[in-house]
């Protein structure tokens, strides 16, 4: 701690030696696994004959020391004088190398792109203990010398997230990486694919952006080369081609974890190797072999950032909920197949694949007995790749190194698979003809333009078919371009493949080697392989006795138009289409549910899924609850059994309310006791488990959270459901001020001669922010009568639960509303002013369409101000966060930046303002605000959320009610910087409020009013 105070403490009295001599016995000295001889000082000799001196190098990073960064060109020119030491030190030894300048307290890390140094990562520090610790980190990150570090959440976020040192330094060189290369045809065929496959999985939420395939990529080499270290592999030493394509796994006898895919265009392109060997190396510092839960869940959470998340229905589950869940669901599991047919990172597969070790174990299975038992018995599949390939490593995770190499273990075959659970494409369509499989791989964008047939026997048996394909893929991909087509005889041979089968087969192989004489490479063979599994599980034979799971909560508004439909169709023929307004309201999540059942569950087979919390008790899940779902269903029925409400649990897991929905599948119908026929299924009963409590973290084991849960029998109480908030007629937007300098003032002294009573002398108040030609006309000055004189509010001067100072204008109005033409000759200021303003707005205007007052009063956005209410509540027009503040100021006027209505009552007001103020209704209305960057146009999309009308007979009404008008007082005292950008403004009052116990349980109530 002494040398890291020296250190981050600046003082002119200390010399650069000083300095560096500090520097390096700090690192020798911290948790970074280092020894004398790892750090060093090099002496360069440079082309021009001059010899300079690295300050620190340590593995690959250059450190640059100086005494102030902040003194002149110090910075500028350290950063110059790194650029040339990284850029030599490469030179001279072919590696990648990161540069750091610091002067102690300020720490910057640099990659070199294009002989110049980027800045990916700056960390300033303070020499406390707390600032100690995250600078360790931020350092261990960028050197990566640390070894056997506990694969934990906290560690996974710390070391490899988003906001670690080891991310930013990795994502900034993959994206320097992928713009030199994004143009090369094996790089743009696997993103488009990736962007195919996403949008049909994700619909119009998904965002076809190149950062967002380089944050997959870099997910998916991360997971995979994961993989390789649970096995006890020397990843830093492996060919990085070989690591991406899985070819350690090959050898081993384990397959369907890493295999060609749309990520590893990093490895065809320069420089690519370098940087996978990199990735490896921040990667072994790891103890892989000793994960207790999903931690990659972790990692792809921090990476893939909320809104994105959120925007396309992926709430991933926490690990102590699956974990409950699937004890709840598989009771048998010796005796059980489990599909998670939306299993993400794979949180349910790891907890069933713990339960059925556990009783594997207990019963005295050998490894190889229990190893070949859960991958027949504990299935994942999912249309999201990055998720796939997290699942599959996941599962490796789950079973653990010790018993993956047992020399017990045979063959492993990860039953983890790419796949369209739903169907979409195939729900009306046989597949299985004339005894083949037949996946129809025409994208209608001419993808693939054929057909691959498979037969059904090969399907069946899921080793031999996926080493099949591998080889198909294989030999298709190594073959000289248009030279004769290889001969089959051996892989059939050595796979036993019936004669029978060949010519299906060999015509498959054909149009596999034409494909890749086109250049479309081989990755379909990974699209064949993992689409088979998916309709074969469907068939009635395979199906499975346990269904668990996240299904998405994909929202209908973000589906594309096909997805539209198709949900609708398939929503109507099953009695789940709520129709009309609620169809807004509805999500895919109840579809998925039916679906899967009736696709992938046994007769009696058993369920448990997490839903949103609307499906157990709002009107639009009417249909799902009915467990009855007509002829369109494939003959499917389902028992419901009492779900739990799980909205009560603190802090919120997701952003929406989530409940767990339990049943059973019956046959389409049952005979009654006189033997008649009866429609199934059994409606989901009132009857639920109430959780209520607090978790000191939303992702923690079962083992801790059951501790600070409780749970209690209750009932379930239905809602009507509000398609739009009875407050959407209600409010409407203030006036525009238009042009700005005609209409808003500023009070300017009087002449010495001074000003009747009633009267003020103005002149236009300019902003930075008028546009042409406003900008370039002379402001107005003038005596004008203070009645005249409104204060206004408009975005800039309002904030949570409070206003700043009001500004001013002119506006022709009196107490009962506008003044007509003839009324202006009453009032000689006003008059005069008018005059000036209306001839500059007739010379300036770019259209003769409107006067100078229509556009005031477009739309009657003044007029209906007046008279003018004696209590109104605001909210802004646009911003990242809603806020809402209550006007009591009678001669103000609202401009355009809000939206006002009148209050009722005081209480009613207070009310409102808490709902609208609250952290979790910003979230609930993001989803409809106009979709852009950053989500900005609240407008009237906050009524798409069910705010109810204030009720004073309610008690949990009047608690927010209350807790408004505290949070208002505590608003009131809060010292506004008159200097600060209202948004920061805002910020601030909002972290204020948050951080008090009215701000807290207001979110909490909101959240159960919402939720």
């Amino acid at each position: 701690m002494e040398i890291f105070e020296r250190i981050a403490k600046r003082n002119d009295k200390r010399t650069e030696s000083e300095i560096q001599a500090d520097v390096r016995q700090f690192i020798l000295s911290a948790p970074l696994n280092l020894h004398e001889d790892d750090v060093t000082n090099v002496l360069l000799e440079s082309q021009t004959g001059d010899r300079r001196r690295i300050d620190v190098e340590v593995g690959s990073t250059v450190i640059e020391v100086k005494r102030d960064l902040r003194k002149g060109k110090v910075k500028p020119d350290a950063v110059e004088q790194l650029a040339g030491y990284v850029e030599l030190r490469m030179n001279q030894t072919g590696l990648r190398y990161v540069g750091v300048l610091t002067d102690g307290t300020e720490w910057l890390c640099y990659d070199l792109v294009e002989g110049k140094l980027r800045e990916v990562s700056t960390i300033t520090v303070e020499p406390t203990a707390v600032d100690m610790e995250k600078f360790t980190v931020w350092l261990e990150g960028v050197l990566a010398t640390a070894q056997n570090i506990a694969p934990t959440a906290r560690n996974i976020e710390l070391r490899l997230g988003a906001g670690s040192s080891s991310y930013q330094l990795d994502r900034a060189t993959m994206a320097s990486l992928y713009e030199q290369f994004k143009d090369s045809p094996t790089v743009q065929m696997k993103r488009t694919l990736w962007s195919r496959l996403l949008t049909s999985a994700l619909g119009t939420a998904f965002e076809d952006t190149d950062d967002l395939f380089i944050e997959h990529t870099l997910l998916v080499n991360t997971a995979e080369i994961i993989a390789h270290a649970v096995l006890g592999l020397p990843v830093q030493s492996l060919n990085p081609a070989a690591l991406l394509a899985g070819e350690k796994f090959d050898e081993s006898g384990i397959h369907g974890v890493v295999e060609a895919d749309f990520f590893d265009w990093i490895v065809e392109i320069d420089g690519g190797d370098v940087f996978v060997r990199t990735l490896a190396k921040r990667l072994a510092r790891f103890e892989w072999s000793k994960v207790e839960q999903d931690v990659l869940k972790v990692l792809y959470e921090s990476v893939i950032g909320t809104e994105t998340r959120q925007r396309l229905g992926e709430y991933y589950t926490p690990d102590w909920l699956a974990d409950i869940v699937v004890q709840e669901t598989v009771t048998e599991p010796l005796n059980s197949r489990v599909l998670d047919a939306a299993c993400g990172s794979g949180t349910f597969l790891f907890h069933a694949i713990r339960r059925y070790i556990v009783a594997a174990e207990a019963k005295g299975m050998t490894v190889g007995q229990l190893i070949d038992g859960v991958t027949e018995h504990v299935i994942g599949m999912d249309l999201h790749p990055v998720a796939v390939t997290l699942a599959r490593v996941t599962y490796l995770l789950a079973i653990g190194r010790h018993r993956l190499i047992d020399p017990d273990r045979g063959t492993i075959h990860i039953p983890v698979y790419l796949g369209d659970s739903l169907q979409w494409q195939e729900q009306n369509t046989d597949l299985w003809t004339a005894g083949n499989l037949v996946i129809q791989t025409d994208d209608k964008k001419d993808l693939f333009g054929n057909k691959l047939s498979f037969p059904d026997a090969l399907v069946d048996d899921a080793a031999r078919f996926d080493e099949l394909v591998n080889e198909m893929a294989k030999k298709a991909a190594t073959r000289k371009p248009k030279s004769a087509v290889p001969s089959m005889n051996a892989v059939f041979q050595r796979l036993a493949i019936p004669d029978r089968f060949k010519p299906t087969i060999e015509a498959t192989f054909e149009t596999m080697c034409q494909l890749h004489d086109e250049g479309r490479d081989h990755i379909w063979g990974y699209y064949i392989r993992n689409l088979a599994r998916p309709l074969w599980l469907s068939r009635p034979k395979n199906r499975v006795d346990v269904l668990v799971g996240n299904p998405p909560w994909l929202a209908y508004r973000k589906m594309t138009s096909d997805m539209q439909t198709s949900f609708r169709n398939m929503s109507e023929d099953r009695g789940l289409w709520a129709g009309g307004e609620l169809s807004t309201h509805q999500d895919l999540s109840g579809l998925f549910a039916v679906r899967a059942c009736e696709l992938y569950l046994k007769v009696n087979g058993r369920f448990g899924l997490v839903l949103p919390n609307a499906a157990i008790d709002r009107e639009h899940y009417t249909g799902f609850r009915s467990g009855y779902y007509g002829d369109g269903s494939g003959n499917a029925a389902i028992a419901f059994e009492p779900s739990w409400d799980l909205r009560r649990i603190r802090p919120h897991f997701f952003p929406r309310a989530a409940s767990v929905v339990f049943g059973m599948r019956e046959e389409h119908t049952r005979e009654t006791r006189q033997g008649e026929g009866t429609w199934a299924g059994r409606e989901m009963p009132v009857k639920a488990e109430i959780w209520s409590g607090g978790l000191s973290e939303p992702n923690m084991p079962w083992m801790e959270a059951s501790k600070t849960l409780s749970r209690e029998s209750g009932q379930v109480k239905y809602v009507g459901q509000l398609t739009k908030s009875p407050y959407h007629q209600a409010f409407a937007q203030g006036a525009t001020f238009t042009p700005r300098m005609v209409f808003v003032v500023e009070e300017q002294p009087a002449s010495s001669l001074g000003l009747p009573t009633g009267r003020k002398a103005i002149i236009s108040s300019r902003s930075v922010q008028e546009k042409k030609p406003w900008k370039d006309v002379p402001s107005i000055t003038g005596v004008v009568e203070t009645e005249f004189l409104r204060p206004f509010f408009t975005g800039d001067n309002a904030y949570p639960f409070r206003l700043g100072d009001a500004q001013m204008a002119v506006l022709p109005c009196q107490k009962s509303g506008m003044l007509n033409k003839s009324q202006f000759d009453l009032h000689p200021g006003l008059s005069q002013w008018w005059e000036r303003a209306e001839a500059i707005w007739l010379e300036k205007r770019s259209s003769d369409r409107l006067t100078l007052t229509q556009r005031l009063d477009y739309q009657s956005s003044l007029s209906k101000q007046f008279p003018i209410p004696q209590l109104r509540l605001v909210y802004n027009r646009a911003g990242m966060h809603l806020m809402a503040a209550k006007v009591k100021n009678k001669r103000a006027v609202i401009a355009n930046g809000l939206y006002w209505a009148s209050m009722e009552t005081e209480a009613e007001a207070d009310y409102l303002c808490a709902v609208m103020n609250a952290p979790v209704t910003t979230e609930l209305v993001r989803p409809f605000m106009s979709y852009g960057k950053d989500e900005r146009d609240i407008h009237k999309h906050v009524w798409e959320v069910p705010i109810p009308k204030y009720d004073p007979a309610i008690a949990l009404h009047n608690r927010l009610s209350e807790l408004g008008k505290r949070a208002e007082e505590i608003a009131a005292v809060f010292p506004i910087d008159p200097n600060l950008h209202f948004a920061a403004t805002r910020r601030h009052i909002r972290a204020h409020l948050e951080a008090t116990s009215e701000g807290q349980e207001i979110d909490e109530l909101v959240f159960e009013l919402l939720g």
